[in-house]
């Protein structure tokens, strides 16, 4: 007997260590970021339902010392003075489900969990059609980087989670 095998006591079997995918870790990490992002972004727009802090941004955004050639800022001055307290209630809960969502995917995949990869394939493979037409409809660097960002993770992970792995009860 070699000493591998009488360092396991009779009737075990040594468990073997899961194999992580170090990309795994980088999209979780990737997931909680835009959790994080989309978290201020539902603070924000509950923030914003009380129509005197809409009225404070608005009148900070018309005097930020910039160029007045600057066409986002002003898009959004006219966008903040025709929503009303309704939108910014439905901005918040729609931000706060994609955040559920993309927390949900992140702590998933750090974890290993092999539903979270296909959890994550799905979700993020149903948005890529509207992020393409995006892209196309009005072309953007970081619209761009997002489209191929995202077709990245779902080859990657479909790739994954389609590996054989062994069942837990037979470790």
């Amino acid at each position: 007997m070699s000493e591998s095998e009488s360092a396991v006591p009779t009737g075990t079997r040594p468990m073997a260590a899961p194999s992580r995918h170090p990309g795994l870790r980088v999209i979780a990490v990737y997931e909680v970021i835009k959790t994080v992002c989309l978290l201020l972004v539902a603070a924000a727009a509950f923030h914003l339902v009380h129509q005197q802090n809409a009225d404070r941004v608005v009148h900070w955004l018309q005097h930020l010392p910039l160029t007045d050639g600057n066409k986002l800022r002003w898009k959004l001055v006219a966008a903040l003075g025709a929503f009303g307290p309704s939108k910014f209630i439905a901005i918040g809960l729609v931000t706060l489900g994609y955040a559920v969502l993309f927390a949900v995917e992140g702590i998933g995949l750090w974890m290993g969990k092999h539903w979270a990869e296909w959890f994550t394939v799905i979700a993020t493979g149903s948005l890529i059609p509207l992020e393409l037409y995006e892209t196309m409809l009005a072309f953007g660097w970081l619209k761009l980087a997002t489209l191929v960002g995202n077709v990245a993770i779902v080859i990657y992970l479909t790739r994954i989670a389609l590996q054989p792995r062994v069942p837990a009860r037979l470790l």
